[in-house]
């Protein structure tokens, strides 16, 4: 079985979305101080690195993090290439067929420099939503900080998934990754409170 790892790696030049808390590791006690172990404490934003957003993080009135179900985290996902792309749009889907998977995967390799937030990336039209419902899709990824820009205070690609209850898993790594059919497991952790949750996401060849 060969798994390929699409997660970005946690660590201090990981870039936080502008004004959100790094992420920071702290050695809390070595084993010269303990007689046996290390342990150490970490702090950082729900949304640094590779993570899913729970519809809270964009409704208050939306589930957290451990109200939702374990499954909508695993199964088969279709990794589609939107190289070259400003905003990915239904047009730009008819062309893929979606029979058989539950998630789709947008390769668009907009963000080269993970050392630093890129100035733009790729984002998702809000009529993806839709289209996207109707194919039976109830998660999508992007290899982007977010499916919308920066700058946006609306929301409208969130809102529009989020309205055709469709998760969102963000921040995932797919240069290395050939467009086709995968098994994706990418499971958030079970946190009562919280608006989004780091993931190791992982997918598997078919």
């Amino acid at each position: 079985m060969k798994l390929i790892d699409i997660s970005m790696t946690l660590n201090e030049s990981t870039p936080p979305w502008p004004g959100d808390e790094p992420f920071r590791y702290h050695l809390t006690a070595s084993m010269e101080d303990t007689g046996s172990v290390n342990i150490g404490s970490h702090k950082g934003s729900n949304h640094i690195g590779t993570h899913v957003d729970a519809p809270f993080h964009y409704d208050n009135d939306g589930l957290k993090m451990a109200d939702l179900d374990v499954h909508r985290f695993y199964g088969d996902a279709l990794v589609v290439n939107m190289e070259g792309k400003d905003v990915v749009t239904k047009k730009d889907l008819q062309a893929f067929e979606f029979e058989g998977v539950s998630k789709v995967l947008f390769r668009s390799t907009s963000w080269d420099d993970r050392t630093r937030f890129p100035k733009k990336y790729t984002v998702i039209h809000e009529d993806v939503g839709p289209y996207l419902q109707e194919q039976g899709i109830d998660l999508i990824g992007v290899d982007t900080p977010s499916v919308d820009s920066e700058t946006s205070k609306t929301l409208p690609a969130h809102h529009s998934l989020y309205n055709n209850d469709i998760l969102i898993l963000e921040n995932i790594v797919l240069d290395h990754v050939a467009p086709g059919t995968y098994e994706l497991m990418a499971f958030p952790l079970k946190m009562e409170q919280a608006d989004g949750s780091p993931v190791r996401a992982v997918l598997r060849q078919k």
